[in-house]
């Protein structure tokens, strides 16, 4: 980014139609690149303008920033903790919650076949039995 016309955010914020607190938004989020130049001096310039365009025209098409984010060749997922992190790296699997007993969950990918459900209800007896809780523990030791 270099040559051409300089903007400042005002500017820049007027000829792409948005506002200033906008403009600074996206660079927050990667629509935009940061402004060339430091403090005071800094500026935009056409490359920002036709970004802030093609950003502006993706959202009024519909599309989320996350998407336009990955369209324009950015990051994606929400800035914070784990802004790091690309979604399409993530493993996306469907994973199956049954609760065996109070406190005790089994987690079974859907990669996995079940078995019957008597086996299942053995196994979920048998939690029941030997894995209480520290409550239900002491009342049946109160009972002995």
């Amino acid at each position: 980014m270099g040559g051409g016309p300089r903007y400042a955010i005002g500017d820049l914020a007027d000829l792409g139609g948005v506002s200033r607190r906008t403009v600074r938004y996206y660079v927050q989020e990667s629509l935009l690149p940061p402004p060339l130049g430091v403090g005071r001096g800094n500026h935009y310039g056409p490359e920002h303008l036709d970004q802030l365009l093609r950003v502006k025209a993706m959202q009024e098409a519909g599309r989320t920033l996350d998407e336009i984010r990955r369209a324009l060749g950015g990051r994606s997922g929400r800035r914070g903790l784990f802004h790091a992190v690309d979604e399409d790296q993530l493993a996306r699997t469907l994973w199956r919650r049954i609760v065996l007993a109070p406190g005790v969950e089994l987690h079974v990918s859907g990669t996995v076949r079940l078995p019957p459900q008597g086996r299942l209800q053995e196994l979920a007896n048998w939690c029941r039995l030997h894995l209480s809780t520290g409550s239900q523990r002491k009342a049946e030791d109160d009972n002995d």
